[in-house]
């Protein structure tokens, strides 16, 4: 299964500065105007987990493999792209393809780099796009709702569900608020609100791109921002972008010496991978031998054969049981024979829940 964050935000707000910082590449040119990422760029950033190391390290696994994450840069956004400017139908198209929404705002003053509105405003910023994504989902419910409601009366029981969750949706966007308001009544209602691709009913998170010297503490702007996403719901993390690009260049001692320089404890790629993580409600578990360590992604609440399923789908197929090890025990016991004969190895069935962190290796016959 594979998780995508759409990276968006009005131009010049230092979109693929960031890109190119989180993915380590140059693969998104950055430059001082508008609609400079005309086609997406996709990057998969490997998530540091320091426990897939420390498994690693016990089992003496001759690779480790983490977990990823896609971040996907999507060109810059103006006042109309609802209704087909500048790049309008092309941004949101991009839009719908993704998992969640990283919304990186500008929290900077910088004469060099030019403002399309001339000014430092993040909440203005956020309000633009946010207008303009409701505005085209509300179009495509005005047209969708109605439809639906006809063919409700007729009986049809996929149009009943629609008329109700979708109806719900255009009521709060006729309010000025997202469909991620939207509170489906039960899990056929959700499965309906999820088809519909709804631009406002992603998750959002907010990254406040403040200068170098605030990237510890955030700024009066960034302030603002974190204020709004707690009135939202939503989640927000400060990042320099521009330390985020020097660090591209350093070897890891390197990296660590300047990071604590500048009074941080970590990269920004941490702090957004672990907000993305919590924004999406992802697990981790880990598989672990001689040969390689390896992190998998889930979503929090998945079933022993789901999770068996991000490995291979004839190990969901014909899945049997799956030995597990809570991460702790594997690393206190010092590895799975240990854990064996101390009794914390556990047989688990298909209606277990995968914890985070389980360590877990899957019986199965097709």
């Amino acid at each position: 299964m594979g998780f995508r964050c759409g990276i968006v935000g009005l131009p010049n707000v230092g979109k693929s500065t960031l890109f190119n910082a989180l993915t380590e590449t140059q693969a998104a040119q950055a430059a001082n105007y508008p609609f400079c990422t005309i086609e997406p760029n996709v990057g998969n950033v490997g998530v540091p987990d320091p426990r897939l190391d420390r498994l690693a390290a016990i089992a003496g696994s001759q690779k480790i493999i983490p977990t990823q994450l896609g971040f996907v840069d999507i060109a810059g956004l103006v006042r109309g792209a609802s209704k087909g400017e500048g790049l309008g139908n092309q941004f949101l198209g991009n839009i719908r393809e993704v998992d969640a929404i990283v919304h990186v705002l500008r929290c900077f003053e910088n004469d060099d780099i030019q403002h399309v509105d001339n000014k430092v405003d993040p909440i203005s910023d956020a309000d633009t796009v946010e207008t303009e994504l409701m505005l085209a989902d509300l179009d495509s419910l005005e047209k969708r709702v109605p439809a639906a409601q006809k063919k409700a009366t007729g009986g049809d029981k996929e149009a009943k569900i629609a008329a109700s969750v979708l109806g719900q949706a255009l009521e709060l966007l006729r309010e000025g608020k997202p469909a991620r308001l939207t509170q489906p009544k039960d899990e056929e209602e959700a499965r309906v609100l999820r088809q519909a691709q709804l631009l406002t009913s992603k998750p959002v998170l907010y990254v406040c791109n403040v200068e170098e010297e605030n990237a510890a503490t955030g700024n009066a702007h960034s302030a603002r921002v974190f204020e709004k996403a707690k009135a939202e719901g939503a989640e927000a993390v400060i990042v320099s972008a521009a330390i985020e690009a020097d660090l591209i260049s350093m070897d890891a001692e390197d990296r660590i010496v300047f990071l604590e320089e500048m009074g941080l404890h970590e990269t920004g790629l941490a702090r957004v991978i672990r907000a993305g993580y919590e924004l999406l409600h992802l697990i981790t578990f880990f598989t672990v031998g001689p040969k390689e360590a390896r992190a998998w992604t889930v979503h929090k609440g998945a079933k022993a054969p789901e999770a068996a399923g991000e490995i291979h789908s004839d190990m969901q197929r014909g899945f049997i049981r799956a030995e597990t090890i809570a991460f702790d025990d594997y690393v206190t016991l010092g590895g799975e024979t240990a854990c064996k004969d101390a009794g914390k190895l556990r047989q688990e069935g298909k209606e277990y829940v995968v914890h985070d962190g389980d360590v877990m290796h899957f019986k199965f016959n097709v």
